[in-house]
């Protein structure tokens, strides 16, 4: 077995991904996405909304009514950065349930500490920094899974699908919130023109980052078509799956459950 797990390490070493635009090595995808959200967490609530003009707020509130969570049960907000989606989880789930925040950037983890906190959200919330690919959480642990604007990021999304799938309990429910791609006619260039002009210049006047809302633009469009998400999750072992375009696909929430 150690021999097999060696292989298969040197194998990925030779592995290509995407950043972006740009063809990295596989191991390296995880430390460069850090370094983006490192740059962008002091700033990371104030973009969202110059961005989405608010809409992220709409996009999370439908997510959340999705949950079907009840009090006294748990959730895990994956990816869960500053902590929107984890907020709403804490009080579906109530002062007898508990929601787990976790992100692999700890300048995220942090900030969404300090704004959970500033929200009065204590009692019922944990944080642990955690790779979505190998969470750290017994099987069957988890009523609810979210991750919000968070697979894209990830290298291998059908590792940390499975990982996601392992935790959840069997009859419990995975929402996807992600960028997706726009269904609606004529949205797609306009769509384009926003992402590759307006944001990244948004990223250089607010946040003196530039390249890092580059790579947000890039990093939507290589994320998977609504479609081909769909079979992810399948492939994942999640059944009853379907998703839900919002802002004419500009976002869509996918969601499986675990049987």
């Amino acid at each position: 077995m150690p021999a097999i797990s060696w292989t298969a390490d040197k194998m990925s070493e030779h592995r290509a991904t995407d950043f972006g635009y740009e063809q990295v090595p596989w191991g390296e995808k995880a430390r460069r996405v850090r370094g983006v959200f490192d740059s962008v967490a002091r700033n990371y609530d104030l973009m969202n909304d110059l961005m989405s003009g608010g809409a992220h707020r709409l996009w999370k509130r439908f997510t959340l009514s999705l949950t079907g969570l009840r009090p006294g049960q748990r959730a895990l907000d994956v990816a869960g950065g500053t902590g929107d989606l984890t907020a709403g989880l804490a009080r579906q789930v109530g002062e007898r349930g508990l929601v787990v925040l976790s992100d692999i950037n700890a300048a995220m983890l942090e900030r969404g500490r300090d704004r959970l906190t500033e929200r009065g959200v204590l009692g019922n919330v944990d944080y642990v920094q955690a790779n979505a690919e190998r969470l750290p959480f017994r099987d069957n642990m988890f009523d609810c899974l979210t991750i919000g604007f968070g697979l894209r990021n990830v290298t291998d999304k059908a590792a940390a699908l499975a990982s996601m799938y392992r935790v959840l309990k069997p009859g419990g429910q995975l929402l996807v919130l992600e960028f997706s791609h726009p269904v609606a006619p004529g949205l797609g260039p306009l769509y384009d023109a926003y992402s590759f002009r307006v944001l990244p210049l948004i990223g250089r006047l607010v946040a003196r980052d530039e390249a890092s809302y580059r790579y947000l633009a890039e990093s939507i469009r290589l994320h998977p078509s609504q479609e081909k998400l769909l079979g992810l999750m399948q492939a994942a072992g999640l059944e009853g799956c379907r998703y839900h375009n919002l802002s004419g696909g500009i976002v869509a929430v996918h969601r499986g459950y675990k049987y």
